[in-house]
Order: structure tokens, then sequence, then C-alpha cells
């Protein structure tokens, strides 16, 4: 807590980010509960809810390469500001569902919304490394993903309370400000004009005009280090049960133990309050961790987390659910920071908003799958038998990847002549 503490007093920018994330990630919780409430009440269809669900995974999938291509060629914090703005009034239009619930409604505002997201969510992590010294950027990446986790602790919890108290209007409100406030702390950083643009050679006309054989650059740079492509599948490898469980939480909340929006947000708050458990954990281990030992540590955390995933599905008392659920996520939470401090260390500047925004395409792209499914399988078998399958898969994981090490894929980054910046490269793990 120390150096969370340290980082927010004498870092003014990441101050600010830290702040606009507080505000904005706990109105984004409102919106989901409400648009999952409000769709389940309004049809009571789990395949609703799936449909939901897939509004905003394709957008974002098919976002993801043009957000990762403006984000490496324009300022970043003005792309993340223009997501935020364009965001604001997506939010607000959902008051008009409460009014007319009809699906295609909540499919159409959904999509908007998600389409500018990644523009702001990898932009966001792009920046970080200009807003962070080397010494911060551990104690910053775990800062910012306990922080969205700690929100989605409090948001989901309040958001269900705020749903069934205070209704839809004032969900929706509140998220539409919450960008707005995201959008002026994003402002107020105080980045020199240098480091707003990735560094890079200037682009040629052809270039300017042919986005994505530039977006195809960053694909292959992602191939000449192996160990890029495993950490983004260990993403997909997550999704794979992950994308099922963003709707199993409201069919569990609703349905299985029969407690309205207020219990959907219990389960989400749950699982919120392991993913800060794990990142707590994860802050300590990072620079104690050779790399041998970190890569024993995903194989061994994806084998718990869908592990506790397959208890949680099956355990008939609710504290008890809640209990493994926050062990799974737990889990997860410690490769993720550990996947992500890496990245930022060693994923060159030029390339930084192409990476994460393929990794980000790549997670949605999966969980769209995921979600198809399991909304279709609600349809003819329990919440708790897709809970079961969605546990195994995400357990998978770790044999994929203990096989990739095995055959000698997963090496450790090595310094690429084409990066134009000199990368850190240190023979312990720089988590």
């Amino acid at each position: 807590m120390r150096d969370f503490a340290r980082l927010l007093r004498t870092n003014r920018n990441y101050r600010y980010a830290w702040t606009g994330q507080v505000v904005s990630e706990i109105g984004d919780h409102f919106n989901n509960i409400a648009v999952f409430s409000l769709a389940l009440h309004a049809t009571g269809s789990g395949l609703v809810v799936s449909g939901v669900m897939l509004a905003r995974a394709v957008p974002a999938v098919l976002a993801g390469p043009l957000a990762g291509v403006v984000l490496d060629r324009a300022d970043r914090r003005l792309v993340m500001i223009a997501s935020d703005l364009v965001r604001a009034v997506v939010a607000l239009a959902f008051v008009a569902a409460v009014y007319s619930p009809r699906p295609a409604l909540l499919f159409s505002l959904s999509a908007l919304l998600m389409f500018a997201s990644p523009f702001f969510t990898s932009g966001r992590a792009a920046i970080l490394p200009s807003i962070a010294s080397p010494e911060e950027l551990h104690t910053a990446n775990t800062l910012t993903q306990a922080t969205q986790w700690t929100t989605l602790t409090i948001g989901t919890v309040a958001a269900g309370v705020s749903a069934s108290t205070l209704g839809y209007h004032a969900a929706f409100l509140l998220n539409s400000l919450s960008f707005l406030f995201s959008a002026w702390a994003v402002w107020q950083l105080h980045i020199p004009a240098e480091d707003r643009r990735a560094r890079r050679r200037p682009l040629t006309q052809a270039q300017v005009a042919r986005p994505w054989h530039e977006y195809v650059e960053g694909l292959r740079y992602m191939q000449r280090q192996p160990l890029l492509i495993g950490i983004a599948l260990l993403g997909v490898g997550w999704a794979s049960g992950g994308g099922a469980a963003q709707i199993l939480f409201t069919l569990f909340g609703e349905v299985v133990f029969n407690r309205g929006a207020a219990g959907i947000g219990i389960i989400w708050g749950s699982a919120g309050l392991g993913l800060i458990v794990g990142g707590a954990v994860a802050h300590w281990l990072g620079p104690r961790l050779t790399f041998t030992r970190y890569k024993q540590l995903v194989a061994v955390c994806y084998l718990l987390h869908g592990g506790a995933y397959v208890v949680f599905s099956q355990m008939q008392n609710f504290a008890a659910a809640l209990a493994f659920i926050a062990l799974s996520r737990a889990a997860v939470a410690i490769t993720s920071v550990l996947n992500m401090t890496l990245l930022l260390r060693h994923v060159a500047d030029q390339y930084r908003g192409r990476v994460f925004a393929t990794n980000e395409s790549l997670v949605w792209g999966t969980m769209m799958v995921s979600m198809f499914a399991a909304g279709v399988a609600s349809q003819h078998v329990s919440p708790r038998t897709i809970a079961l399958w969605a546990g195994v898969l995400s357990s998978l994981t770790a044999v994929y990847w203990i096989a990739a090490d095995r055959l000698g894929l997963l090496q450790f980054p090595d310094v690429d002549s084409d990066q134009g910046e000199e990368i850190e490269v240190r023979p312990e793990l720089p988590a």
C-alpha cells in the first residue's frame, strides 16, 4: 500500500489518470448491471442477455485493429478523450431503453458503446509508460489493474442496489457523467508532445492510405517475439470459459440463487474482491520471480482458476459459491498483473497500441464465441452444467502453456533491432 500511496502522491499525471479511471469504471458497472437486469426482466430470456453481450463483443473485436493503428499514429491522449466523449453520449441514450426495452435498441446502443471502448482501454495501456518511470511501472500497472478490480467490486454491488432502488435512469445518467469526468481527467495529463505519439518513422503516403498493412506489421512484430503471442493466447484461453461467465453471473444471481439484480451485483463483487487479492499477491511476487518461476506460476494459476470455477458451478450454498468464485478470480489476477508488466516493459513504443489492441480483440473474439455458446446452451441445459464446462475450458489453458514452454517457444523477449528505443531486458522477470 505504501508503494501505491507514494505513486499517487508524487506522480501528478498518474494521479489524474487514476482518478478518472475510478469514476469512469464505477459508472461502467452501473451500465452493465442495469442493461443485463433490464434485458432479463423485459424478456425473461438468457438468450437476450447473451445477445447484449455479443452486441458488445463484436464491435470490440472489429474496432481493435483500427484502434491499434490510430493509437500508434495519433496523439494517444486526444484519442482517449474522443472515446470518452462519444461514450458519454451513447451512455445517456440508454435512458430511451428504459421506456422501450426492445432487444434491438439494447443491442444497438451496446454495440456503439463498445466500438468506442478499445480506443480508450488500449490507449490507457499504451500511454502508461509515458506517465510512469521505469521504476514506477510495475506499481503503476498493479494499481491500475487493482483499481479496475476494486471498481468492479464496488461498482457492481452499488449498481445492483441502485437498479433495485433508484431505477435504471440513475444508472445510465451516472455512467454518462462518469465518461465526462474521465475525459476531463485525461485532459489534465501533462505529457510532452513527443511522448503523446508513438516514436516511429514518419508515415509514407502509401502507409496512410493502407492502415491494414500497418496493422499486419504489428502482427509480424508479435510473431518475432513468440512470448508475446503466448501471453495473448493466455487471454484467449481465459476467454474460452470467461465469456460464458459474463452470462452465467447474471443467470446465477437471477435464476440459480434467485436473488435478483442485487444477487448479480454480489457475485460480480465477490469476483472483484478475488481479483484485488490476486493483484496484491502479484505486486509482491513480481520482483521476486525468475522468468522460469513466472512461467510455472502461470500454469498453476490457470489450473487453480478453472478448478475453482468448476467447484463454484456446483455449490448449493450462496456464500460458499462466492468464496470459490473469488478464489478463481484471484488466480487470474496474479497472471494478469505479471503478464501486463512484462508487456509494458518489453513491447516497443511504436507497436504498443497495436499489440494491446490485438490482445483485446482476441479476448473479445473468443468471449463472443463463448457467450454465444452459453446463451444457446442456456435454453437447453442448466447454468450449473454450462459453468462446469466453462471452468474445464479455462483450465486447459495451463496445458497449452506448459506444452509451448516444453517446445521452447516461451523465451524471454530479446531486444528487437527495429524497435526504435532501448528496451530493458533482465534475467529476472521484470514484473
